[in-house]
């Protein structure tokens, strides 16, 4: 896929760039969906993202979601997550957390009951 595309923001200049197939969906709807090529199968040439919409009865609206599907799965694929950087703690972060783990040990010894032998 070419990183300086620019996906088109017209529906039907990005469905001239699609290839269109029309089938038959299936799952309950009877006669229906026994009958009519209502489903939408998207494949965008620039890209070679395939979409597939076949929720609707309607074709056009079933087009309209497989737009709006290609749309959101380009956004997905062009997303490039920045390098993570490695990061330390600073020395004096360290020797802070070093004291105050002194200083709670010092305040549990404190506690601790006497020993009538060291008395």
């Amino acid at each position: 896929m070419d990183r300086d595309y620019k996906m088109p923001e017209d529906d039907d200049a990005l469905l001239a760039e699609c290839d269109v197939t029309t089938f038959r969906a299936t799952g309950p709807g009877g006669q229906g969906v026994n009958t009519t090529d209502s489903a939408v199968r998207l494949k965008h040439r620039p890209s070679g993202i395939v979409v597939v919409a076949r929720r609707e009865r309607s074709q056009y609206l079933n087009k309209k979601a497989a737009l709006a599907r290609l749309r959101k799965r380009f956004a997905e694929q062009s997303y490039v997550a920045t390098e993570r950087v490695p990061t330390r703690k600073s020395r004096s972060a360290k020797e802070r957390t070093l004291m105050a783990k002194h200083v709670n040990a010092r305040r549990k010894v404190a506690r601790r009951r006497v020993d009538p032998t060291e008395e």
